[in-house]
């Protein structure tokens, strides 16, 4: 695969985490008063609530240091990719992990904390971005381990 096809196709990936995201997180808002919650499947909750810091409200209040854990790992990523962006399925968790991350910085910007929705029992609250963001890792982890770094179709 070339690389101007996996950088669409990760564009495309990021584009359609990006608009899933904002687009449920405008519905959730607009439908749920800040704090609200309602069950909607077997103790499953659509909520309404912020989250300033990262995965699993760690790093609560952490502004800048926030920031720049972000700001590395997409760098990061994108430097990564830049160098391996061939590899078999690439892409795929680029695109993910650049979706989530951009949709939860919108977030940060407009509303100075993440935007949660989703509420398992025992578990924290979170959005299509964290789980975009978790599915592009497992990914990211699983072309990285095929380790041959080969082109691939795919």
């Amino acid at each position: 695969m070339s690389s101007r096809t996996s950088w669409a196709r990760a564009g495309g990936v990021f584009a359609c985490v990006l608009l899933a995201d904002q687009a449920v997180k405008a519905l959730v808002t607009s439908a749920l008063a800040r704090g609200e919650e309602r069950e909607i499947f077997a103790h499953i909750k659509l909520v309404n609530v912020r989250n300033s810091g990262v995965a699993f409200g760690q790093l609560q209040n952490g502004g800048a240091i926030v920031a720049a854990v972000i700001a590395v790992a997409v760098v990061a990523l994108v430097v990564y990719f830049a160098r391996h962006g061939t590899r078999r399925w690439m892409w795929l968790p680029t695109g993910l992990l650049l979706g989530g991350a951009l949709g939860n910085i919108v977030d940060r910007l407009s509303e100075g904390a993440v935007i949660d929705f989703i509420k398992f029992p025992y578990w924290p609250a979170f959005n299509i971005a964290d789980s975009a963001i978790t599915v592009g890792v497992v990914v990211l982890l699983l072309v990285m381990d095929r380790g041959d770094g080969a082109p691939g179709r795919s």
